[in-house]
């Protein structure tokens, strides 16, 4: 009786730590928002510190729950049920070390967020209050600012210009090629006997068709104006 009440102890408990772990992950994923956000505080948030918290609260009841299967364990009779507890409650602890290595990451992580998110807080209101009391030095850099975007266009202008003139050659290099390939052909047809007269014989040939076709649709207009 007291073996099947331990039996059934060791898996609440064990189920009870999985769940918390469930638990764990979920505010893991809450916490590492924070220091992504677009607008960190200076100061944490009251969200921030109730979900550090509450992961504290969650890492604390987990180790007390391992430590109640540790004692369970420990008062097992039987061999083979205490070698696959054994291993259950290895993963369990290592499962908790892990974590708790995660949450020193998270909270350094959004330390080092804070901290420079502060930095460039601080940085732009130097800045902003030198300008505000120095009115000459923030028309000089606006002058200097202005400046620049100046010769950043000139310098895409010019970019732009050199693909022109870069699209122009080619183009004169392929006018160029064209027109040796057509004086290339029109000696290769020089030098072949008889090619001469067949091309003057096709194009007079040609130019006759043109000839009667131009005469056949004159005599259909004038046919067409008298019979109208």
């Amino acid at each position: 009786m007291s073996a099947q009440s331990g039996s059934g102890g060791w898996v609440q408990l064990r189920q009870q730590a999985r769940t918390l772990e469930s638990q764990t992950e979920s505010l893991f994923h809450t916490y590492s928002q924070f220091s992504t956000a677009a607008t960190i505080p200076p100061k944490p948030t009251e969200e921030e510190r109730e979900t550090e918290g509450k992961i504290d609260e969650l890492l604390e009841k987990r180790e007390s729950v391992i430590e109640q299967l540790a004692r369970l364990l420990d008062s097992e009779a039987s061999l083979t049920s205490s070698a696959l507890k054994q291993n259950n409650l290895s993963l369990l602890r290592e499962k908790l070390s892990s974590h708790k290595r995660d949450v020193g990451r998270l909270r350094s992580t959004l330390q080092h967020a804070r901290s420079r998110a502060n930095l460039l807080t601080n940085v732009q209101s130097d800045i902003d209050q030198y300008r505000a009391n120095n009115p000459e030095a923030a028309e000089a850099e606006y002058m200097i600012g202005e400046r620049n975007r100046i010769d950043n266009s000139h310098n895409m202008t010019d970019s732009v210009l050199s693909q022109a003139y870069a699209v122009n050659d080619s183009f004169g290099l392929q006018r160029e090629t064209l027109a040796n390939i057509n004086r290339r052909i029109t000696m290769a047809a020089s030098q072949v006997p008889g090619i001469n007269s067949l091309i003057n014989r096709i194009s007079a040939k040609k130019r006759r068709d043109g000839i009667i076709m131009g005469c056949f649709i004159a005599a259909c207009f004038v046919l067409f104006f008298m019979l109208s």
